[in-house]
């Protein structure tokens, strides 16, 4: 396989959602183009251990990194990414209409803080689109999980409709759904992350599917917002909590825009402490899922070890290549040996106060 320090060298030199075009291309290509090739790979590079494996809502998780929902908006690059090592992918944020975004340029890199800002909008292809194309795939060899958001133009007071009508027709192309009312690049969503709204939803996705269903939420509520939206979820039905989504506290960052959200490694403190939190009261209530400025498996089995039972990442896929899945979940297992566990789930909420 190429190094990708010299892929990595060659995407930079192009404009940040150029280069995420090239790649989609590539990947989206490459199951067809070589298929040997990402068998190969997988079989060398895919790592699963008893002692990570966990079957989580009926899902078997062969180990705990997974992709958060952004890379793949239309479900293009699964074959591929799934030959890379994730253990389970988020495909989307999708929309029941096509919709091209927010204008250009809304993707910026800061390789000297490996973060992100984006302020993409939920550019997609639209649910018949993509529905088309998951179809064709699922089920899957490991879990997919569909991540919805409802279109731009769509008014607040008519969102359920859009979620009501994703729920419907991703039930059966997915092992799991999640509501995306977080993104900060979409007006007025985040308005959404009330106890009326997601009571209506989460009561209105129950009579739908019996699939599990999942809430993303901001770093940037109070912990009291987060724990009341996160309850009424869990009270109407929710089968998990996925924290973080990216973050509009710009100081973090230096040089910022002021518009979009922030991910990667300046994220990092922000969502671990937001999610030790939050898990403080919702572990073993609740699946949690932590992501938000995971780059290393020191990161990793610290959210573990703060109550999350999956972790997902993003920029540092971007910054650090295929291997970094492979890095995490070898040095996950190393570190449950270190720590006397025979499985990921005894060192789960190990630095939790204890109740």
């Amino acid at each position: 396989m190429i190094d990708y320090q010299t892929v990595k060298n060659i995407l930079f030199k192009f404009q940040p959602e150029s280069a995420h075009n090239i790649a989609e291309f590539a990947f989206r290509y490459a199951s067809f183009i070589c298929p040997s090739l990402l068998s190969y790979y997988a079989k060398k590079h895919f790592i699963t251990d008893e002692s990570i494996r966990q079957n989580i809502e009926g899902m078997d998780f062969l180990n705990p990194v997974g992709l958060a929902a952004g890379f793949d908006k239309n479900a293009t690059m699964i074959k591929t990414l799934s030959a890379l090592g994730f253990g389970h992918i988020e495909y989307g944020t999708l929309t029941p209409k096509p919709q091209s975004g927010n204008p250009k340029p809304r993707l910026f890199r800061y390789p000297e803080f490996n973060s992100l800002q984006n302020a993409m909008g939920f550019n997609n292809e639209g649910m018949e689109t993509i529905s088309k194309r998951v179809s064709r795939l699922y089920p899957y060899t490991i879990p997919l999980g569909a991540n919805i958001g409802k279109n731009k133009v769509t008014p607040l007071k008519n969102a359920i409709d859009d979620y009501a009508v994703l729920i419907n027709r991703f039930k059966d192309l997915a092992d799991y759904l999640v509501i995306n009312i977080s993104s900060p690049n979409t007006k007025g969503l985040r308005d959404l992350q009330n106890e009326d709204f997601i009571k209506t939803l989460f009561d209105l996705a129950l009579k739908k599917t019996t699939k599990p269903i999942f809430l993303k939420i901001a770093p940037d509520m109070s912990l009291e917002q987060a724990l009341s939206v996160s309850n009424t979820a869990l009270n109407h039905g929710a089968k998990g909590i996925i924290a973080t989504n990216t973050t509009i506290d710009y100081s973090l960052l230096p040089n910022a825009k002021d518009f979009g959200g922030i991910s990667g490694e300046v994220l990092k403190q922000k969502s671990y402490n937001f999610f030790k939190s939050l898990s403080q009261e919702l572990f073993g209530k609740i699946t949690l899922i932590s992501v938000g400025g995971i780059s290393s498996a020191d990161e990793a089995y610290k959210r573990i070890k703060a109550g999350a039972n999956l972790v997902q990442i993003y920029s540092s896929f971007i910054f650090q290549g295929p291997k970094v899945i492979e890095d995490i979940n070898k040095d996950i297992i190393k570190l449950l040996k270190q720590d006397g566990f025979s499985h990921i789930s005894e060192a789960m909420g190990a630095d939790l106060e204890k109740k």
